[in-house]
């Protein structure tokens, strides 16, 4: 089931798929680099060569294998960024999780780099996205300029480093779908409120925008984290990133749906991956999350869903496999902990049923978070540790026994 036809309450009113290939038609993630078109083509900066920046022995499945760790302010005092307990999970995801990548993403420059300092003195590759959402463009251009000015400064100080200039922007930037948040975009995508066309136009020109901000301040790689199936002009950038939901009962599926971004002769990243933790969860796709009614005066699970971390375990293992054999340059999960969605034993109170991170989150109080809450893994957590250490293990013995000029 694709994302698009979930918005669409799974094609019940014809509408196809909304916020991706309903930009593009079916073919969108098939489009070469001859397609490139915009107010921007004639002036853009090109890629950099070998933007990857790594060297791989033919065959030896992803480069890059992480976690997208999230930096932003809490719906509570306590559930939002803190430096002490991001250091203690740094040391979690490269010690227990064995990722050796970290995806840095949300507001605030100051903890995004400081969260990028810690991954990479932990020897871990890292990405850094801003992701400023509903507020002027002027003002995501800018916070995009200074993030990218410090992953610069980290670049030049010896840590490898990726920036993406955003994620998703046609529901996050204003003016490109109508309404005041991501939330009202999609109610004016199923309603029918908009125009495809004038929104593909805009955001076309913002991605273009972003790019050229992310160059003038970065000299290191770039990329942006697109919906599966938008429509995106990656002459712009060093690596082709796709944020990826999809479901099929046979893994071939996903080869078919991932290899048309092969077309752009660059590294190919899956900058999100994963499912929430329900039975039945995959085929919800992105929209796992709204299986929680938000009107009720306490959040609710709705009626029929039942928790299943061996569902949302199963289907990572499955997509990383898959990503492992096409040879992907990078599969980041998301994400690794949804800290306001705590796991509660009673199960139409658990909201963790609705995250997808590899950990539940644990308050003390049942409705109200002190500063000692944890987390624990979930199953999810153990089965993509075990496949990271397996790579990471083949990927040594891959190094040594490579010929001694390769190295």
């Amino acid at each position: 089931m694709t994302r698009g036809s979930f918005l669409a309450g799974a094609a019940a009113v014809g509408a196809g798929a909304l916020v991706g290939t309903a930009l593009t038609g079916e073919a969108a993630a098939a489009t070469g680099p001859e397609a490139s078109t915009g107010p921007d083509a004639g002036t853009r900066t090109p890629a950099t060569p070998n933007p990857a920046g790594e060297q791989r022995t033919p065959g030896r499945g992803l480069v890059r294998r992480g976690v997208m760790y999230e930096c932003e302010d809490g719906e509570t005092p306590h559930t939002g960024w803190k430096r002490t307990r991001m250091r203690s999970d740094m040391r979690s995801i490269r010690r227990e999780l064995h990722a050796n990548s970290v995806a840095a993403f949300g507001t605030g420059v100051e903890r995004l780099t400081a969260t990028a300092t810690e991954a990479a003195e932990h020897g871990m590759h890292v990405w850094l996205q801003p992701r400023m959402a509903d507020v002027p463009e002027r003002e995501i251009l800018d916070h995009l300029a200074e993030t990218g000015r410090q992953a610069e400064r980290l670049r030049r100080q010896g840590a490898r480093v990726y920036l993406s200039v955003g994620c998703e922007f046609i529901l996050f930037v204003p003016g490109i779908v109508p309404g005041a948040n991501a939330v009202e975009r999609i109610e004016n995508m199923l309603k029918g409120n908009w125009n495809p066309e004038a929104a593909q136009r805009k955001l076309t020109r913002f991605i273009g925008l972003a790019a050229k901000t992310g160059r003038r301040v970065f000299r290191g790689p770039l990329t942006y984290g697109s919906a599966h199936g938008d429509k995106v002009d990656w002459d712009l950038f060093d690596i082709v990133s796709v944020n990826y939901y999809e479901s099929f009962a046979d893994p071939r599926g996903h080869v078919k749906e991932l290899a048309p971004y092969r077309k752009w002769g660059k590294p190919v990243a899956i900058t999100e991956c994963g499912t929430c933790t329900f039975k039945g969860a995959p085929d919800a796709g992105g929209m796992g999350w709204d299986v929680v009614d938000y009107s009720k005066p306490k959040p609710e699970v709705r009626m029929g869903v039942r928790r299943s971390e061996h569902t949302q375990a199963q289907y990572l293992g499955e997509v990383l496999n898959v990503f492992e054999q096409m040879n992907l340059h990078a599969a980041m999960v998301y994400q690794f902990v949804t800290s306001d969605a705590p796991h509660r034993r009673e199960r139409r109170y658990d909201l963790d049923i609705a995250s997808y991170s590899l950990t539940k989150a644990i308050w003390k109080a049942a409705d109200s978070p002190t500063a000692r809450w944890h987390w624990e893994p979930k199953e999810s957590f153990h089965a993509v540790a075990r496949h990271f250490a397996h790579a990471e293990r083949r990927d040594r013995q891959g190094l040594s026994e490579a010929p001694r000029r390769d190295r």
